[in-house]
């Protein structure tokens, strides 16, 4: 084995704790993990997990930041290198439509949050809604800069659009109706022209 090469054992007991819940979390949803399940997981004591984490939700609200970190590196370096924003919001469909048609995509984990926590309160829900307003954002933005009609609008009906495919690939699996994300997403925008 290569010293470069890190095994799951060698990370710091806070990577592994993440990690773990980032697998059980996404695959099972929060309320059905418990904190035992997770701490077998990550080999590590139940002392170590409330030493980095003081309750479950700490830890969901980590997983949940977390998730948003990875999901804009991977939105944006999908699109990188498209300067004309209305191609980069096509570009970001694309690889939503590729992601979401994967077999190991099991939806969207802040649909996931907002759902078992219903309450507008609850840290896990203020996480993921704060995600789906800077995502509604970010493609209203791109609506703005490429010069298309009423952007904030399009940047609604885009997150509505994307919302659909992830619950789409929970609910159909790989073979589900987000094989045609690009294509919608065209028609929303050449609807704003």
């Amino acid at each position: 084995m290569s010293t470069a090469m890190t095994s799951f054992q060698d990370l710091p007991a806070r990577a592994r704790i993440l990690d773990a819940a980032q697998r059980l979390f996404y695959r099972d949803g929060f309320r059905a993990v418990g904190v035992d399940t997770i701490i077998a997981e990550a080999g590590v004591a139940k002392m170590s997990l409330y030493r980095h984490f003081p309750s479950k939700d700490d830890l969901i609200v980590a997983y949940l930041e977390e998730s948003n970190r990875q999901f804009w590196v991977w939105l944006e370096e999908a699109v990188a290198g498209i300067e004309d924003p209305e191609e980069r919001l096509v570009g970001m469909f694309a690889a939503i439509e590729r992601l979401a048609t994967r077999p190991e995509c099991l939806g969207c984990t802040f649909q996931g949050a907002a759902t078992e926590f219903p309450d507008r309160d609850h840290p896990g829900h203020q996480v993921a809604l704060a995600h789906k307003k800077a995502v509604r954002d970010r493609f209203g933005d791109l609506a703005g800069e490429a010069g298309l009609h009423d952007p904030e609008r399009l940047g609604d009906q885009l997150l509505l659009l994307m919302d659909g495919a992830w619950v789409a690939a929970r609910m159909y699996g790989p073979d589900n109706p987000a094989d045609g994300l690009v294509a919608s997403a065209r028609t929303l925008i050449d609807a704003h022209r």
